[in-house]
């Protein structure tokens, strides 16, 4: 636990320096609140987005959620909670009158599984997704993205070892931008 929260500090602290560099006041950080769904497993989670450069298309977003693997004991169903990290790079190709932007974003994974139904303590892997904006304002947008996920991650205390983390992923929910 105290890797991962190195690296959560780490990735803030570049997202910070970022956003001093950054030129535009239109261009500032973004913080999302999301649900989301990788393959079964339903989540909620927050983003930060870093105000976009290079010629305003390209932006590092930081991001986690809280899971739930869905899963049988001996005598029911039951949700077990687990984590997740993603550090990833994105780009804006396509912006219409700043009020709809789509893009697309690729970066790593890293999963903090429960000891419950995992012996590993993390799980790394890969993501990539597209996505759509609207923006409402010139400070809140709502999102939807679409893509998939690659850890290889497997739950080895549970019978039958079903994969979890891996496969198609959506996201929906909305952005405020500082």
């Amino acid at each position: 636990m105290k890797n991962s929260a190195k690296i959560i500090v780490l990735s803030l602290s570049i997202l910070l320096s970022i956003n001093l560099n950054a030129q535009s006041e239109k261009n500032g950080i973004g913080i999302g609140f999301h649900v989301n769904q990788i393959q079964n497993d339903f989540g909620i989670g927050i983003d930060i987005i870093s105000p976009y450069f290079a010629n305003s298309i390209v932006a590092i977003k930081i991001g986690g959620s809280l899971k739930w693997l869905q899963h049988s004991t001996l005598t029911s169903t039951t949700w077990t909670p687990y984590q997740n990290v993603q550090l990833g790079i994105r780009s804006r190709n396509f912006i219409i009158d700043d009020k709809f932007f789509i893009y697309g974003e690729g970066g790593g994974i890293v999963l903090i599984p429960n000891s419950i139904f995992s012996s590993e303590e993390f799980r790394g892997g890969g993501y990539g997704l597209f996505g759509f904006e609207f923006r409402t304002s010139s400070k809140i947008g709502f999102y939807f993205e679409l893509g998939g996920v690659g850890t290889g991650a497997r739950a080895d205390k549970i019978v039958k070892s079903p994969i979890y983390s891996n496969g198609f992923l959506t996201n929906v929910g909305f952005r405020i931008t500082l």
